[in-house]
């Protein structure tokens, strides 16, 4: 027991497939006979009653439906992780062999027992029905076959997807009014459908449509929501249960213990009754079935970016959901501003590597704490990698909460590591990390690392500064060094090492702030506001405000020969029917030569060895590893962005708001502004063991010109 009968006799369903067109026809003639004395004790003429009917459309578009889509990572095998889904409707489609024998028959049992046999309209119910409401003058109450509750729900759904909160409104209220015409248009779309369709897809389109309880669309997500279990296992008492929920479904949903007691009264005494009767079970599986309570094991999906905070993985979520969304990825075709990522049903494979997200998540919970009463502190660290631009791992101290009326001290709807427009802040100012635009303009023109330079504090003319962009400036400029440094003449080796303003600002009398800035954005370096980077002769000391993830993969290009590729989050996008959605490519571009870009990497790496500023980030594992510092006026903000061939990661600690000097601030017992270096170096001596770099090329030891 448990299919229905023509499943069970194919032959015997052929048979009667071929019956079904004529049995629609019949329908239509015999609902137009069943109008006429309905519609004359409303007191309109029966035959413009029956003019009505016959002249309201018959094909009924069959559209697709919402359904939830689903983000994932990738573990160390490759294997798809599930960080989030996301959705209007909590909906999985599933095929017809999924869905267990049980529901179908305690459906047809329950709603429409003569299902394989009419046309559409149940002719005798509907004659019933006629007769009852002759006496109301409508034509509301019962009769409703599967197939007309499947036209039902098809024109709810379309209503539901409008946009517009208005229109929206309008055709849902015209989708459930009561009165003669919307039971006539059901019916009447019902006969075409069944023309159009085979039952069983009928069946199945209904099962997949129908709403049970709160968010929770079709058999399978109701299962999963409900019991735990997939469409496919659910036992006779679970598919009586779901199947008692349909013609009220938050009257009767089970995941409200109140409603368990009328659920379980439905079930036993309307959907296993008619089961019983319609000989779909036995009076034994029945007495078992009406004897087992209504346990309901409720497994909420994982629904929005959330779900993904126990990976740390919230922000990146967020930022892929920003990415498909900013570049119209999944367009609507109704509004292509709007994005149908919540309701088409996609699998979309992401960047990010659950190894080394996991390695970032324990370093900077390690080290940076969600609060301190010292300050409002707050770190990133991201990782791209060179070659590629691919997005590996994305952290911060802070648990991603998309509600940001309900932020708190532990968590934050900002993504400190990106930029605005991707739910990120307006930035912080990447403070020497910039350096590295003056020292490729440096060698862009020509000039070498061994070339020596005033590196002492002093005032300056700004008028000596060139800039063909915006023109030069005038008056006093009286920069200084960290700790009041005097090193005399210095190389511009020993310079970058030391991150020596006096010595940067001497190279950068020599260029023009205009190339600066360009070569930045050669780097893909963008304000995190939105605005043009500027090119004031602050500028050299990192006074433009960005994002760690613009830093990080501006890097990533001095790694890769100096080709920078921008970010990307997203392998591949798969569509509910399995084919492939066209994901846009990083796009790679030559920001500097291969020789600048190894003399720059060579000039990095004096950063991290030695007494260089960025030594107490090196691991010392024996794996090349060039970068540079950032400290930012006040020490508001420190960073520390570098990379191997294989990873480029940036980490900024800073005040997330106020101005607190980090340097003058201890963090469970470190000076604050080493917070950075502890984190870069715990976590990438862990991403080296996995992905170990290689030498950088050779640097030139000549002056080079492009």
């Amino acid at each position: 027991m448990g299919e229905q009968e023509n499943t069970r006799h194919p032959r015997r369903r052929g048979a009667a497939a071929a019956a079904f067109v004529g049995l629609s026809a019949t329908a239509g003639v015999l609902v137009s006979a069943m109008v006429a004395p309905v519609v004359a004790v409303a007191g309109v003429a029966t035959e413009t009653g029956i003019h009505l009917f016959e002249t309201m459309p018959e094909a009924l578009t069959v559209d697709a439906l919402a359904q939830t889509s689903d983000i994932y990572a990738k573990n160390r095998e490759g294997q798809p992780v599930l960080l989030a889904s996301v959705y209007d409707q909590n909906r999985k489609n599933v095929a017809w062999e999924d869905i267990s024998p049980f529901v179908k028959d305690a459906l047809t049992s329950t709603e429409d027992p003569r299902f394989y046999t009419h046309g559409g309209v149940d002719i005798p119910s509907a004659l019933r029905a006629a007769i009852g409401n002759a006496s109301s003058g409508n034509v509301d109450s019962g009769a409703s076959t599967i197939t007309m509750q499947y036209v039902k729900n098809i024109l709810v759904q379309r209503a539901e997807a409008i946009r517009d909160k208005g229109e929206r409104a309008a055709a849902y209220k015209e989708a459930t009014k009561t009165g003669m015409d919307r039971k006539l248009r059901e019916m009447r779309l019902a006969i075409g459908l069944e023309k159009a369709l085979p039952k069983d897809q009928i069946m199945l389109g209904y099962l997949n449509i129908a709403h049970f309880g709160g968010s929770v669309y079709g058999i399978e997500a109701a299962a999963e929501y409900y019991f735990g279990v997939t469409a496919a296992d659910l036992t006779l008492p679970q598919a009586a249960a779901l199947v008692a929920t349909v013609n009220a479904p938050n009257d009767f949903r089970i995941d409200d213990p109140d409603n368990i007691g009328d659920n379980k009264f439905r079930r036993d005494n309307d959907v296993l009754a008619a089961m019983l009767e319609e000989k779909r079970i036995t009076q034994a599986q029945h007495d078992e079935a009406v004897a087992t309570p209504i346990e309901p094991k409720i497994t909420p999906p994982s629904t929005g970016c959330v779900t993904a905070n126990p990976l740390g993985a919230g922000f990146f979520c967020d930022y892929v959901q920003r990415v498909i969304e900013n570049e119209k990825l999944l367009p609507d075709p109704t509004d292509p501003e709007r994005s149908t990522l919540k309701r088409g049903g996609y699998d979309i494979y992401t960047t990010l590597d659950l190894d080394l997200q996991a390695s970032a998540v324990a370093a900077v919970e390690a080290y940076v704490p969600r609060t301190t009463e010292v300050l409002d502190l707050g770190s990133s660290l991201v990782t791209v990698e060179p070659g590629t631009g691919r997005i590996l791992a994305m952290a911060q101290n802070k648990d991603f909460n998309a509600d940001q009326d309900e932020a708190s001290p532990e968590n934050t709807a900002v993504n400190y590591s990106t930029d605005r427009d991707y739910g990120g802040s307006s930035g912080f100012q990447a403070g020497s990390t910039y350096k590295v635009f003056t020292l490729a303009e440096w060698l862009k023109d020509g000039r070498s690392l061994n070339d020596v330079v005033n590196g002492d504090s002093r005032a300056f003319n700004l008028s000596s500064f060139k800039d063909s962009c915006q023109g030069s400036s005038s008056g006093p400029y009286s920069p200084k060094n960290d700790s009041g440094q005097k090193p005399g003449n210095i190389s511009v080796r020993s310079a970058t090492a030391n991150s020596v303003n006096g010595a940067y600002f001497s190279m950068a009398q020599k260029l023009d702030q205009c190339e600066i800035r360009k070569t930045a954005e050669a780097f893909g370096v963008k304000r995190a506001d939105g605005k043009p980077l500027t090119s004031y002769v602050s500028d050299v000391l990192g006074t433009n405000e960005v994002s760690p993830l613009r830093m990080a993969a501006a890097f990533a290009g001095i790694a890769n020969k100096g080709v920078y590729c921008a970010p990307a989050a997203i392998d591949r996008i798969v569509g509910p029917d399995g084919a492939e959605v066209p994901v846009p490519a990083s796009s790679c571009s030559e920001a500097v030569s291969p020789e600048v870009a190894a003399t720059m990497a060579s000039a990095l790496q004096s950063v991290t060895r030695g007494g260089g500023t960025g030594a107490p980030s090196n691991p010392g594992d024996g794996i090349p590893v060039f970068g540079k510092t950032g400290t930012t006026d006040s020490e508001k903000d420190t960073w520390f962005v570098g990379s191997t061939t294989r990873l480029t990661t940036a980490v900024w600690v800073g005040n997330v708001t106020g101005g607190v000097s980090l340097r003058r601030s201890t963090v469970g017992g470190i000076q604050a502004d080493q917070l950075r270096h502890r984190v870069w170096k715990q976590y990438m001596t862990a991403a080296n063991k996995v992905h170990p770099g290689e030498d950088f090329p050779e640097a030139s030891v000549r002056p080079v010109r492009e």
